[in-house]
């Protein structure tokens, strides 16, 4: 069977439909719908896949601008629904003013927002995943912000701007001004809101904490804290006052950490300073009764400690420290020096009135040798104690500052170099803790207490001075055998050598080795006598090189017992056979002897000295003076005391034994000093100009007193004496320019 086909043309075949037809006002009302039970979180029997093609149609159909706004329409109806019922009853009202009550009020108001902000963002959750497409897609071509920051901006203009924002920045600095007030608030509360705060902003500003609460709780807090400076100042005590403040600071520090940014512990910090720190330094230091004094008095190194700590915020914190424990120590150190001057009668003039009474009366209104002494010592003590005591609050309330310490040494040694007799009484008292007899200190004490004195020592500028004091004492404590130990004594050399170089210890270690030489010299004599040679009385005898020793140029005449002088020819011939071209001079102030008397009852051993082999009139009378009195005349009488009579029998009279020096002794000695320094000041311009060639002034007196500085500070006017002084000797030239010189010799 035959088919006929048709000539009427070719029929056209349409291409399929892909999809089923979408309605968009259908889809978004469907989506709107949904969006609403998200929003109102009953989106539990919601189909996910359902709602995220309904956004996604929208978007490929080219309606998401009806998407985006419409989102946004929901969401702002939704905001302001929650507002009418959660945030606005929770308003704090004016009109309470009980403190309890209206951090009670401004808590409240917090959790009703902090809540609103979970809600809010829980349903942006839900948004931002179901309109995933439109954020990828439409968000980037029409340059809007995606769903989620777009929510966050919704919250921003219809909640946290006016007039919401002023409850908001006010319920928090209500808060914190009740903690500040010393009461329990919930930290948690504030510290959701601030969350909240930081994480809100405009496009491309800083978040609301920074730009709206921060500058309102910075103001609010100097105003606080101006008013609290001044109160604790007029209330408490500067140990109060320092607990108090720290406390703030603490306080401050744990708020920020807790519930505020950490970016605003820096200015919070900033104000503290200003206001309870910088104002009030001096303030604080010299409060009465508490101030800087009375805790180095009563020891306080907490307060100590806590003063230097907040002092050490501020920039002029510390150097009004320096300046006020300057003050303390140089204060301290004058009343010591006071303390250790009993008076003018502690210096007499030597010439006093020649008459028998007046004269006694004279004598008797001095103060006794002992008396002046033991002042002297006590002064080198409360030196040591006020050095321990400042060591102690530097170590362990000043964290060992260098800067404080070098404001410590200058005040020391400020106020020791205004007691002219330091460097005497220093000596004094290593000499006290270096005789023998001394009861209670072991060794190492005594090594520990002269390890204090060198710091002390350390301080006077007039070595040299200290040197000829020293050098004395301890020619008497080797003569009279007094020394506690050769080691302890070696041991002071040594720390002296230590501090000021080979050249200040020289003389006094040859002291030694003459004492050393002397025993053996003594050694070899006794043999030579036991072999036979001449008779005498038994004598001691120690050889003194007089460069070494401070020898007297010339000695009271002193007429020997005929015995006394048998033997010390004796002596002198063997030892000048045994040492050419040597010559002896015997120094009879530096001796003693040991003498038996007869008395009426019975006998005594007498040491005295060797002028006291002539005349013993001390405190156990052995002579009787005619006409009784407490000087000695040339007019005056005296008699043997046959009755004397003492429980001891063997009796000390008249031992050399060290003391203060009068005034006119101290006059002798720095006349002598000065002496020596114009000789050293020429031996060292002269070692310098023979070195150096040429040398200019400047240059010159600055060397000079760099190498004489570790015996004693020189004038520069001294120098420029003696520099004139060397040019008329002709060993130096001064030049044509008249500002430098020439060594010529």
């Amino acid at each position: 069977m035959a088919t006929v086909r048709s000539r009427a043309g070719k029929q056209r075949i349409r291409p399929p439909k892909h999809g089923p037809s979408v309605s968009v006002d259908e889809t978004w009302t469907k989506l709107s719908a949904n969006i609403v039970e998200m929003l109102n979180h009953r989106a539990g029997n919601l189909s996910f896949e359902e709602n995220h093609r309904y956004g996604y149609n929208l978007v490929l159909f080219k309606s998401g601008q009806m998407l985006y706004d419409g989102t946004c329409k929901l969401v702002v109806e939704n905001l302001d629904n929650l507002t009418n019922r959660d945030l606005i009853p929770t308003f704090p009202s004016g009109s309470n003013d009980d403190p309890i009550q209206k951090s009670q009020a401004g808590e409240t108001f917090l959790k009703a927002l902090r809540k609103l902000w979970e809600d809010h963002t829980a349903g942006l959750h839900k948004l931002k995943d179901v309109l995933n497409y439109m954020d990828r897609v439409y968000t980037k071509s029409a340059n809007v912000p995606e769903i989620w920051d777009k929510g966050l901006l919704l919250f921003l203009k219809h909640i946290i701007l006016p007039p919401i924002d002023g409850h908001i920045t006010s319920a928090i600095l209500n808060q914190i001004q009740t903690e500040r007030d010393g009461f329990v608030i919930n930290r948690s509360a504030v510290k959701g809101c601030v969350d909240v705060l930081l994480q809100l902003s405009e496009p491309e500003g800083p978040s609301v904490y920074k730009q709206e609460l921060e500058p309102a709780l910075l103001k609010e807090s100097e105003a606080f804290y101006r008013d609290e400076g001044e109160k604790l100042l007029e209330t408490c005590s500067a140990s109060e006052y320092l607990r108090r403040v720290e406390s703030r600071f603490d306080s401050e520090e744990a708020r920020t950490h807790h519930y505020l940014s950490p970016l605003t512990d820096a200015p919070l910090r900033q104000i503290l300073e200003n206001y309870l720190l910088t104002p009030h330094l001096s303030a604080i230091i010299d409060k009465p009764n508490s101030g800087l004094d009375s805790m180095i008095d009563l020891d306080k190194v907490d307060d100590l400690s806590r003063l230097y700590k907040l002092l050490s915020m501020v920039p002029k914190g510390l150097p009004t420290l320096r300046k006020s424990i300057r003050d303390s120590i140089i204060r301290r150190g004058k009343d010591l020096n006071l303390a250790s001057v009993p008076g003018e009668a502690n210096d007499p003039p030597a010439d006093e009135d020649p008459g028998g009474k007046g004269k006694g009366k004279a004598k008797a209104r001095q103060s006794p040798a002992n008396q002046t002494l033991s002042l002297a010592l006590q002064w080198v003590q409360d030196v040591l104690n006020l050095k321990d005591k400042f060591d102690t609050i530097w170590s362990k309330a000043f964290r060992s500052d260098r800067e404080l310490e070098g404001t410590l040494n200058e005040a020391f040694e400020s106020f020791i170099n205004q007691n002219e007799k330091a460097p005497e009484f220093i000596s004094l008292f290593v000499d006290d803790n270096l005789k023998k007899g001394l009861k209670g200190k072991s060794d190492t004490e005594i090594d520990a207490v002269l390890d204090k004195t060198i710091l002390i020592f350390r301080y006077i500028t007039d070595k040299d001075l200290f040197d000829r004091y020293y050098k004395g004492h301890l020619a008497k404590r080797l003569l009279n055998g007094r020394s506690i130990s050769d080691d302890a004594e070696r041991g002071m050399l040594a720390k002296l050598k230590l501090e000021c170089g080979y050249q200040f210890t020289q003389k006094l270690e040859g002291m030694f080795n003459d004492m050393k030489l002397s025993n053996d010299t003594m050694e070899a004599y006794r043999r030579h006598l036991d072999d036979g040679g001449a008779d005498g009385m038994e004598i001691s005898v120690i050889v003194m090189t007089s460069t070494f020793w401070p020898v007297a140029d010339t000695s009271p005449s002193c007429t020997f017992p005929e015995v006394l002088i048998k033997s010390s020819e004796s002596f002198k011939q063997f030892y000048l056979s045994r040492h050419s071209g040597r010559r002896l001079t015997w120094q009879p102030a530096m001796g003693n002897a040991d003498v038996r008397v007869q008395f009426r009852e019975k006998s005594h051993e007498l040491n005295v000295s060797t002028y006291c082999l002539s005349l013993a009139c001390a405190k156990y009378k052995i002579l009787k003076k005619h006409p009784p009195s407490r000087d000695v005349s040339p007019s005056d009488a005296f008699s043997f005391h046959m009755d004397f009579t003492n429980n001891l029998y063997k009796i000390k009279i008249s031992t050399v034994a060290s003391k203060v020096e009068s005034a006119d002794e101290r006059k002798e000695t720095k006349d002598r000093v000065d002496e020596e320094r114009r000789y050293q000041s020429e031996a060292c311009i002269v070692r310098i100009m023979k070195d150096r060639k040429h040398m200019t002034h400047n240059d010159l007196i600055n060397e000079v007193t760099r190498q004489l500085a570790n015996r004693f500070q020189p004038n520069p006017l001294d120098i420029k004496k003696r520099i004139e002084n060397l040019i008329e000797r002709e060993y130096l030239e001064r030049c044509d320019d008249r500002k430098s010189y020439n060594y010529m010799a």
